[in-house]
């Protein structure tokens, strides 16, 4: 074991290395440095040497001042810093919650003649809307910021909250178009009314604004008509994948129209009404000759085609055959009342059934020319509910008197056939005809083996061929059916 050195130190030495020590720890000592940007907390722990006895010593040679003290040396003590990062203060660094507010349109320049008034009397011009309807409209976002509604605005000026958002919006088109040096005549039309044109052409551009307030004018179109051109023209770029697009001028706003009008057709089928009238709208707006040339040669392949229909009809039958359901005449909205004979009566029921049969008074009451003892009343279709004077309605036991093609269909069953007297000329080979054969029986006859018997007059056209209800409905007779 090594032996122990102690080295004694003077008071006067020891009271001079106090001093430097001291001087020392002036530096030295712990701080707490608190910055307000980022709160760092620095801590700084001394170096403390508590009193100690050595055991190779006597108690009576060496003993220690209890009072702490610190060897000097040349090289640095060795001191231990925490460093820790508070959160920033919540109250003081919490932003301010903004509370929603609801969107408020900048406020068009307010004309010399109103910019000074007090809020009495922005209310009162709106009230009696003293001025142009565009040189007023400013006003009401300025009420808007001082804190009114459109309720309190509507109250005070009887000025409804959409038409004070149709107001402001359509003065910030108008000025758009001003800004765009649009047409004077364009202006001056604007100028006394057509606010709520202008507000449905909002969402275009300032060129596309111009040039569709001009079509909007030129055309006289109304606010539906703005309606559907601004949509139209906003439509028109998304359709890029149609081939027929390119024959539509996007410049032009008309043959952006006419190109919606034009797809609107092929929704439709060909031919049908509603093609067609969707054709002509498209060639009435259509501006560019690319555009009028394409509808022209739709609506003359249409028509072609439709000629072709109406002559495969001509051809085919025209009598249609129904079965009566049970409880549609009690479901019908209007009824046919027609004197009824039976096929033993033969062509002279047909001749003395009352000819006239009319409904009088406010509640509809049948009256006849003269008394009859058989009557049946039909639901209004379409065949039959415009017929006038002269019908009459035979009932045959046995469908086998019609024309149908017994191989394909053959039914043995009552049926109604309703005539009309007042058309006896046989005219159409494809039309149906009431004739009375030579052995005195009723039976319906083609109009086209009527005339290669030389039959020029019948009892009467068929119009109508009724089925008794069944419970069962089975289809009805198809085209075909008939010989």
């Amino acid at each position: 074991m090594r032996p122990t050195t102690v080295t004694t130190i003077s008071p006067s030495l020891r009271n001079i290395k106090l001093n430097k020590i001291r001087q020392k720890s002036t530096v030295d000592t712990p701080l707490s440095i608190l910055s307000r940007s980022n709160m760092l907390c620095v801590t700084i722990n001394t170096l403390s040497l508590k009193p100690f006895t050595s055991p190779f010593t006597h108690n009576n040679l060496f003993l220690l001042n209890p009072s702490p003290f610190q060897f000097s040396s040349s090289k640095p003590i060795l001191r231990s810093i925490s460093a820790l990062i508070l959160p920033p203060n919540s109250q003081q660094q919490r932003p301010q919650r903004q509370l929603y507010q609801p969107f408020r349109p900048p406020p068009s320049p307010i004309p010399s003649k109103f910019r000074n008034l007090d809020t009495a009397s922005r209310l009162e011009v709106l009230a009696n809307r003293l001025g142009l309807w565009f040189e007023y409209a400013p006003l009401i976002p300025t009420l808007y910021q001082e804190g009114f509604t459109p309720p309190s605005i509507e109250e005070s000026t009887g000025i409804s909250g959409v038409e004070q958002n149709r107001l402001v919006v359509a003065a910030q088109v108008r000025d758009s178009l001003v800004e765009c040096n649009a047409d004077p005549e364009v202006l001056d039309f604007f100028g006394t009314g057509g606010a709520e044109l202008l507000y449905e052409i909002r969402l275009l551009s300032a060129s596309q604004r111009a040039a569709a307030a001009r079509y909007l004018v030129e055309n006289n179109c109304d606010a539906k008509g703005a309606q559907d051109l601004a949509r139209a023209v906003k439509d028109f770029p998304r359709r890029r994948e149609e081939t027929a697009r390119k024959k539509f001028n996007y410049v032009l706003p008309g043959d952006c129209l006419s190109f919606m009008y034009y797809r609107q057709s092929k929704e439709h089928k060909n031919p049908s009404e509603e093609r067609t009238r969707a054709l002509e709208l498209a060639l009435q707006v259509a501006e560019s000759d690319e555009a009028k040339n394409l509808i022209e040669r739709e609506l003359q392949e249409d028509s072609e085609e439709k000629d072709g229909k109406e002559e495969e009809i001509e051809s085919g039958v025209h009598v249609p055959v129904v079965r009566l359901r049970i409880g549609e005449v009690s479901e019908a909205t209007s009824v046919v009342i027609l004197p009824v004979c039976s096929e033993e009566e033969k062509g002279k029921g047909i001749s003395e059934a009352p000819f006239e049969c009319r409904s009088e008074g406010e509640f509809g009451v049948v009256a006849a020319e003269k008394g009859w003892n058989r009557w049946v009343v039909l639901p209004g279709w379409k065949p039959i509910v415009g017929l006038g004077n002269g019908g009459v309605v035979v009932s045959f036991s046995d469908a086998r008197v019609l024309p149908w093609k017994a191989n394909t269909w053959y039914k043995e069953e009552a049926i109604l056939v309703v005539a009309d007297r007042s058309r006896k000329v046989v005219e159409v080979d494809e039309g149906f005809y009431l004739v009375q054969l030579e052995d005195g029986e009723l039976k319906v006859e083609r109009g086209l083996a009527l005339k290669e018997r030389g039959v020029e007059e019948s009892l009467g056209t068929v119009l109508l061929v009724v089925r008794p209800p069944k419970e069962e409905i089975d289809d009805q007779l198809r085209d075909e059916d008939w010989e």
